[in-house]
């Protein structure tokens, strides 16, 4: 899992491209294991059915406490080397600082009223696709977070690409399209992340969505950090 992992060079892939790939987090018994969990209503907090709120075609469920155990230990083993490098954006940005532990972090959330765990799992058959968007949930937003693609792509599901649209400062937005394999992580910025620039760090939003699967079923698993409101 996360430890196995060449933090090294997801910091320079997050640095150099605002996106970054782990390897297999997951194997393929675990991704079957968490995308069947999508249909056992007790395991869930609440559920989001896209098209009503014009955020695109598909549903996803916010697990309760307490976690799965696959989910609460991903959650867990990815925080510290992903807090070392939102620090050290937040020290290039001039902006807070985050703790070494994730308990900690959900325990600044308590105190601003952010109690609800936001690990989720999503779901899309054919047609189904998610509009750009960021996952912010509050007034305290961890700057990374994880989506781990439980499906085989090709095989469960065609389509169905991981979109990132990164906004640039009088520029064009630069559009960036990963497919992740089974079992397989992508990194990225909740809102923004810092980029050299002839006067220093500057911010570069980024937003997030899904193109549409053609066919078959996608199931991704969604690690966000901070809690809601």
């Amino acid at each position: 899992m996360a430890d196995r992992l060449d933090w090294d060079r997801v910091q320079r892939q997050l640095d150099d491209d605002g996106v970054a790939t782990t390897g297999p987090l997951l194997s393929p018994e675990q991704c079957r294991e968490v995308a069947a969990m999508f249909d056992d209503d007790a395991r869930f907090r609440s559920t989001v059915t896209m098209a009503r709120h014009a955020f695109g075609e598909g549903r996803y469920r916010y697990f309760a406490d307490p976690l799965p155990d696959p989910v609460q230990r991903l959650r867990e083993q990815l925080y510290p080397p992903l807090a070392v490098i939102a620090n050290r954006w937040a020290d290039r940005l001039g902006e807070r600082r985050f703790p070494a532990a994730l308990p900690e972090l959900l325990a600044e959330c308590a105190r601003l009223g952010q109690h609800r765990p936001t690990p989720l799992v999503l779901r899309y058959g054919p047609g189904g696709y998610n509009n750009l968007h960021q996952d912010v949930y509050g007034e305290l937003t961890f700057p990374l977070q994880f989506l781990v693609m439980l499906s085989r792509p090709d095989e469960d599901f065609t389509g169905g690409e991981s979109v990132f649209v990164e906004q640039r400062p009088r520029q064009q937005s630069r559009p960036i399209v990963v497919r992740p394999r089974q079992g397989e992580a992508v990194v990225f910025p909740v809102r923004h992340r810092p980029r050299a620039g002839s006067r220093g760090y500057h911010r570069v939003q980024l937003r997030h969505g899904v193109s549409a699967v053609h066919a078959g079923e996608r199931h991704v698993l969604g690690i966000i950090f901070h809690n809601a409101r």
